[in-house]
């Protein structure tokens, strides 16, 4: 990291030693304070320059000799607490004003009748002769400019000892890197590269930087916090602070660069204040373009949020700056926030990652110069999310609402009554050196193993749980007895497995299944019908697909367990030499059919999670002879069977794909929308037909999904010879798994029924 060019501040001592006074008054009654300060301390006969008054270029002039210490000064105005403030902070940030410059009539009221509010602040003082030594190779930039500029920051960290260091955010970022070797030298490259004038390619790439570079403030740090704190007053927040310490610990050297996942625009209003309560300073948060909208875009830009264009295919320079910007960053050691995944999802579960940002940030440590930086896999799921039913529609082949200010307004207003927790959890950190050094190192591999981790710690809620049990398929009702008997088993095998869980999901207490099933009904996901003996519970027709968002938040726990129980049916219907190894094969087939739904492991640790399942299963399976009608057993005697649960909705979606495929002419191209509008179509008359299970399964994002298994396998490129033949063999494939996994439903009904 690049060290400061000034040495570490000491609030109102400069250092002593032929002082030379770096002043930083802008009005009148600045200048009465500082002169004050100087009268007081006893440094009249100290020499003193105004900064911005090219008064230091002419004492440097006539003192080209000396080598005193520059001790950069100036005024703190802090802010008001009193009743009021909420409402002028918000005015003021929008109005683009800066809280510590006071108007020059306020600072002369200020002054007079609230003493308390200034503070005459120095930074650590740094002799000429080094800033002169640091000032060699800048990109055009004269050597007063630079003092002065490096005396504002050194002015910044001074003060950040009075407001606190969640204020730490960075200052004249532009002008630093224009004016550094670095930007010169790109610059230059650049315009080599492209054919044009550097002068030409250097107002273009310093434009490129001013549209990407935030204007960060006190005043929008504390005004953000209350509009968050105000948007997400609809939850309560679960912290999992088990690794906080182990982050604060790596802060303190490295860059953090937090990776949460993305289910709700609330995301990064409900991490900001969980960092800040555990002493991190706010992270710079990249984000596209589409919320750069009044009155957000102002006030997000002075909070450190970065808005990046959504589309950099045709703009070099733009990408280029950007790698900078994110170097410059990594060396001043400032946390950076994403959400990899591109987007919120759509489904409940981990979408596939965008590369993007990743690339220009490993593009950027590669050329920073500093030894490492910790990528942090943030876990956030909600109990109840408002907006599930506009994404499930949205699933369903409606049109997303664009974002604006009329959009914003009713986010907020759905968020006046409560949805119970978020919970968030951090998973382990991942140092991007190491992972760059791996044999096998790729930008995708680094991004499979972030969600990876993710998925490791997300937790299961009881909506989760709730919706795993009553989206089996079957579309029958059931009682309250019914469905706690449902769940009953999930909690043994959750427990059986040592996955995270919320606080309450415990076996034989009342507080999972009851709570969780009046709020299902209550948001209108689960239907109670109670005219007959007992109420009867089942899925609300048309919400499907919210009940499987809920399911899909923690679908990826069970996921091997399914896969598990597919290559054990698979082995107990044939004759294979080698049952246990055709176990582990048939589990590596269906992880390739999955491998674009699911982040899978890698194979050695896959193979270890497909054993423990087994396991599960029949303790003593490694010591019985694998034979088919053993194999049967084990599976009918199960005390839960999830295959149906967990992946029935997938693979029939994908059935779906893989049958419109078969279907179509191989010579002509499949343009993606049309054809997913055609799935929707065919898909819901399946459904009525009753040749599809799983309602939830009727989804563009699981269809899409499936086009890029199409595509991995060579299947869309028209006029192939053995195209149909391909095609074909994909949707006989599929079929077989979704026949498989009817078997496993009928048992596990017949399982439940038996119970009952």
């Amino acid at each position: 990291m690049e060290k400061a060019v000034f040495s570490s501040p000491r609030v109102g001592q400069p250092d002593a030693g032929s002082p030379l006074l770096l002043l930083y008054a802008r009005t009148d009654a600045e200048e009465n304070v500082l002169r004050g300060w100087i009268e007081e301390t006893g440094r009249v006969d100290t020499a003193a320059v105004h900064a911005g008054r090219d008064e230091l270029a002419e004492w440097l002039v006539g003192h080209g000799d000396g080598d005193p210490n520059v001790v950069p000064v100036r005024v703190a105005w802090l802010p008001t607490e009193r009743g009021g403030a909420r409402r002028a902070r918000l005015r003021d940030v929008l109005a683009l004003r800066d809280p510590r410059q006071p108007t020059a009539a306020a600072q002369a009221r200020i002054t007079r009748k609230e003493p308390e509010r200034y503070r005459v602040i120095a930074g650590g003082a740094a002799r000429v002769s080094d800033l002169r030594q640091r000032h060699q190779g800048r990109n055009g930039e004269s050597f007063e400019t630079f003092v002065e500029r490096q005396g504002l920051l050194a002015l910044e960290r001074a003060e950040r000892e009075i407001i606190g260091g969640r204020y730490k955010v960075p200052r004249l970022v532009r002008e630093d890197i224009v004016a550094s070797a670095r930007f010169a030298a790109l610059v230059q490259r650049l315009a080599e590269e492209h054919e044009r004038k550097p002068e030409e390619m250097g107002r273009e790439a310093a434009a490129a930087l001013d549209e990407m570079v935030a204007s960060q403030s006190q005043l929008a740090i504390d005004a953000w916090d209350h509009f968050g704190q105000w948007v997400a007053r609809a939850y309560t927040i679960d912290v999992d602070a088990s690794r906080v310490d182990e982050l604060r610990r790596l802060n303190r050297s490295h860059a953090l660069v937090f990776l949460p996942s993305h289910r709700s625009y609330l995301d990064t209003l409900v991490l900001r204040p969980v960092l800040h309560r555990h002493g991190f300073p706010p992270n710079h948060v990249l984000g596209g373009s589409n919320l750069d909208f009044w009155p957000l875009g102002p006030v997000a830009r002075r909070n450190g949020y970065v808005f990046i264009r959504r589309s950099m295919k045709d703009a070099p320079v733009y990408k280029a700056v950007l790698r900078e910007y994110l170097g410059y960053l990594l060396r001043k050691r400032f946390n950076l926030e994403w959400y990899i995944e591109g987007g919120r999802t759509r489904t409940g579960k981990l979408r596939p990652p965008r590369y993007g940002i990743l690339r220009y940030l490993v593009d950027a440590f590669r050329e920073s110069g500093i030894d490492d930086v910790y990528l942090v896999p943030v876990a956030v799921v909600y109990d109840q999310l408002h907006e599930v039913a506009a994404m499930a529609a949205e699933e369903h082949g409606a049109s997303k609402q664009a974002e604006g200010l009329g959009w914003i307004v009713n986010y907020v207003r759905a968020q006046r009554r409560p949805f119970g927790a978020v919970h968030l959890a951090f998973g382990e950190p991942l140092s991007l050196a190491a992972a760059l050094r791996e044999e096998d190192s790729s930008i995708p591999k680094i991004a499979f193993e972030v969600l990876n981790r993710v998925n490791g710690v997300t937790p299961i809620t009881p909506a989760a749980l709730a919706s795993l049990a009553l989206l089996d398929g079957r579309e029958r009702a059931v009682t309250y007895d019914e469905g706690r008997a449902l769940v009953r088993p999930l909690i043994e095998y959750v427990d059986a497995r040592g996955l995270p869980k919320v606080e309450g999901i415990e076996i034989g207490k009342d507080t999972v299944f009851r709570p969780v099933l009046s709020t299902l009904v209550r948001e209108g996901i689960v239907t109670e019908f109670a005219g007959g003996t007992e109420p009867v519970y089942q899925i609300a027709p048309d919400k499907h697909v919210e009940a499987a968002f809920y399911r899909n938040n923690a679908i990826h726990h069970f996921v091997t367990r399914a896969i598990t129980e597919l290559a054990l049916l698979h082995v107990a219907e044939g004759d294979f030499a080698d049952p246990a190894d055709e176990v582990w094969q048939e589990a590596l087939r269906l992880r390739d059919l999955l491998k674009f739904e699911f982040f899978f492991p890698r194979k050695r640790t896959f193979a270890e999670d497909v054993r423990a399942e087994m396991s599960i299963l029949a303790a003593d399976w490694e010591q019985r002879p694998a034979e088919r009608e053993q194999i049967q057993t084990v599976l009918e005697g199960a005390p839960v069977l999830l295959a149906h649960r967990v992946l029935g909705s997938f693979v029939e979606a994908y059935t779906v794909v893989a049958d419109r495929l078969a279907a179509g002419d191989p010579r002509l191209p499949v343009e993606e929308d049309t054809f997913v509008r055609e799935c929707l179509g065919v898909g819901r008359q399946h459904l009525m037909q009753r040749r599809l299970k799983s309602p939830e399964s009727l989804s563009r994002e699981l269809f899409r999904g499936a086009l890029r298994l199409a595509e991995n396998r060579d299947l869309l490129d028209p006029g192939q010879d053995d195209l149909p033949r391909r095609r074909a063999a994909l949707a006989t494939e599929f079929h077989d798994v979704v026949r498989r996994v009817d078997v496993i439903r009928g048992w596990a009904h017949r399982a439940a029924q038996a119970r009952a």
